[in-house]
Formats: structure tokens, sequence, C-alpha cells
């Protein structure tokens, strides 16, 4: 990732993509699933649907994930599925559907008989964590912004490694 010296108010993007050699189908079945998650991130501990089913992702359905950082602590959100096309587009909103904290989404594409895999995120417009450390050191908020993205990016690019990894030995 190189340097923007994006803020906050920015909403700044991150972005990552693997190529997958399964179907999309298979690779769907593994990134809507959002309770296999914490399998496949250092940060994200938990993650469950909201209303104790374990159904299929669908527009509208909420799940609460339990996340940890050395540096942020330990917390809490709801996201709302916002988008939810299988098996090509999987999109969540943290914390407030109409201003969320962040906008997660996974694409899938048929490429060369397996999935293009893309994992994306931006930050903002709501209000996060992120946000209280910009408060205390506003002179610095391009740095934590950046620093952020960054640990976004890394803990991305190895999601999709599990993410294939997982996908793939399910094909073999």
């Amino acid at each position: 990732m190189e340097w923007t010296g994006a803020k906050y108010a920015d909403r700044p993007t991150v972005e990552v993509q693997a190529w997958v050699d399964a179907l999309p189908e298979r690779v769907w079945a593994i990134v809507s699933d959002v309770r296999l998650m914490p399998e496949m991130s250092p940060e994200l501990q938990s993650a469950e649907w909201c209303d104790g089913t374990v159904g299929d992702a669908a527009v509208g359905r909420r799940f609460v994930g339990r996340s940890k950082h050395d540096a942020l602590g330990e917390w809490e959100t709801t996201s709302y599925v916002v988008e939810c096309e299988a098996p090509r587009v999987f999109t969540w909103a943290v914390q407030d559907p109409a201003t969320p904290t962040a906008l997660w989404r996974f694409t899938l594409e048929p490429e060369n008989g397996g999935t293009k895999l893309r994992q994306w995120m931006r930050l903002g417009p709501g209000r996060s964590g992120l946000s209280l450390a910009i408060d205390r050191m506003p002179d610095k908020e391009e740095k934590i912004v950046f620093v952020r993205l960054r640990e976004f990016e890394n803990a991305m690019t190895g999601t999709l490694a599990a993410i294939k990894e997982r996908a793939e030995a399910a094909h073999a």
C-alpha cells in the first residue's frame, strides 16, 4: 500500500484479490458464512447471525462480530447485509447501514475455471474506534488512517489466502 495522505472523512478504501481454483459457488459458500470468518481473520474473534439461525446470507440479515486488536482493545459491532447476490457479491455495513463505520464486500467472478475473489473495504463515514484515536491525536490523522488501512490490507490478504486454501481443499 502506498501513502495517500487520506483522512478518515475521505472514506479511504482497500482492496485485495486472489485467484481460487474452485468454482464461484464453492467460494461463495465460504465467504457468505459469517460464522467461518473468525477462523480466517486474526482480528475477528467471533461472528453470529442475530436471529440465531444458520441459514443463508440475505439482504437485511444482521450479525454480531466481536473483534480484538492490541492497540484498540476489544469491541462488538452489529453488521447489516446490504447486498447479497449469490454467487457474485456479499456486502455488509458495520453499525448503521445509512452511515456505516465501514463497508465490507466480497466479489466473485468466474475466471479460468476458477474464481477471481476480491475483498474490498471502505472506512466511514460513521464514527468508529479509529475516530477516537484521531480525536486524541488530530495532527496524526493521516498516519493513523494509513497504518490502519495497511493493517486491513495485510489481514485481508491473509483472509483471502485462508479462503483459497479452504475452497481448494474442498474442491480436491
